[in-house]
């Protein structure tokens, strides 16, 4: 068992507020109750399933990611037949009118062939066009070569174009796998992240380009050191505090931490990555603003590996994390039904988006349901 003072050190203040983009209050998690850290539900909430698997279906599915796009709201996620980043992975896509009913799921892009895996890449849109990401792994993803995105466009949200490649500004395509998370942050910037290759080394992107398929640049950013091809900083989101742009990072370094850096001027050049005392379980993130600007976490912020609980954590300022609310505990959980390579009980891999006045937070429950819980707007104020 984990020791108590070990435990406990994640919740300490984190360094002075000049050398971190952030910190959480005193208090706000409570290591001594381990499983909800003693958070109480977000009010309001409501968890819907999109796919539940069965005997007839594949039992994996990870990488939810949700898009709303004329009036709907777009599921896309990853699904195999029994385990992670096998080679008959698929990309699969569902579409619901309300976010509480969902269609059954249909293929973005089939698995193979042979040991090419495609990955969910997410989605974005112009408001007409809805894109949606496609990551490639050439040689799989167990090789650690690393891979590429593709996109497709649709106008309707039914019909689909041929893949292409994700273009640099350069002309030539993107070499990484792009994150899940891409963000505009005013005057037609968008800003995410890639994966690059050989290997995944996280880099901060941008782009003027409204379809955010071409024009990417990669920003200036010194990653911390590491060991082999995957560095330290691994699957980022982004939130906004005024003018500038704070990106949060999984540690790969297993502090169960989160990594963060911040840029001033529109994703360009970024600060060296540092750590905070924001706990994190190595499940991804989805950071993000909601309307009022009130800067906001979607993560599992166990102390550990264990995926438990799934909370949003928010902060008026961008600066202090003051306040946060469950939304998804331990005695929620429904048992792990089927076994498979690096599945474990817990809420993997949340992305979050607004739409509708509600704030919706997607991810696979025990790398098997996909599922989402969405909170009343009205209910995070403060």
């Amino acid at each position: 068992m984990r020791a108590w003072w070990l435990v406990a050190s994640l919740f300490v203040a984190a360094p002075a507020a000049a050398e971190v983009p952030y910190s959480v209050a005193p208090g706000v998690f409570d290591p001594s109750k381990p499983g909800d850290l003693g958070l109480l539900p977000a009010p309001g909430a409501e968890t819907i399933t999109i796919f539940e698997p069965g005997e007839a279906t594949d039992r994996f599915s990870n990488g939810v990611v949700l898009m709303p796009f004329k009036g709907r709201l777009y599921a896309q996620w990853q699904s195999s037949l029994k385990d992670e980043d096998s080679p008959d992975t698929w990309v699969a896509w569902s579409v619901s009118d309300d976010g509480k009913r969902w269609s059954a799921p249909k293929a973005l892009v089939p698995s193979g062939p042979g040991p090419k895996m495609h990955s969910s890449g997410g989605w974005w849109t112009d408001g007409e066009t809805l894109v949606a990401y496609i990551n490639v792994w050439p040689t799989g993803f167990q090789s650690g070569d690393g891979g590429y995105t593709e996109y497709m466009t649709s106008r309707d949200g039914v019909v689909w174009s041929d893949r292409k490649r994700v273009m640099g500004a350069d002309g030539k395509p993107v070499e990484g796998i792009i994150e899940q998370d891409p963000h505009a942050i005013g005057d037609g910037r968008t800003v995410t992240a890639f994966h690059v290759r050989p290997g995944m080394i996280v880099a901060p992107f941008y782009t003027d380009d409204l379809l955010a398929v071409s024009g990417w640049r990669r920003g200036r950013m010194v990653n911390l050191p590491h060991d082999g091809k995957v560095s330290r900083e691994l699957e980022p989101s982004l939130f906004m505090r005024g003018r500038c742009v704070v990106m949060v990072f999984r540690d790969q370094a297993e502090s169960f931490r989160q990594l963060a850096s911040e840029s001033c001027d529109r994703g360009e050049t970024w600060t060296t990555p540092v750590l905070t005392n924001m706990p994190d379980a190595r499940a991804k993130q989805s950071a993000g603003n909601l309307p009022d600007g009130t800067a906001y976490f979607a993560t599992a912020v166990g102390v550990d590996k264990v995926r438990i609980p799934l909370a949003v954590t928010l902060s008026d300022d961008g600066r202090v994390f003051d306040r946060s609310y469950r939304l998804r505990g331990k005695d929620d959980l429904q048992p792990l039904r089927y076994p498979g390579q690096y599945k474990r009980p817990g809420y993997s891999y949340p992305k979050s988006v607004i739409w509708s006045d509600w704030l919706y937070v997607a991810y696979a429950t025990n790398k098997e349901d996909v599922e989402l819980t969405r909170v009343p707007l009205r209910e995070l104020a403060k």
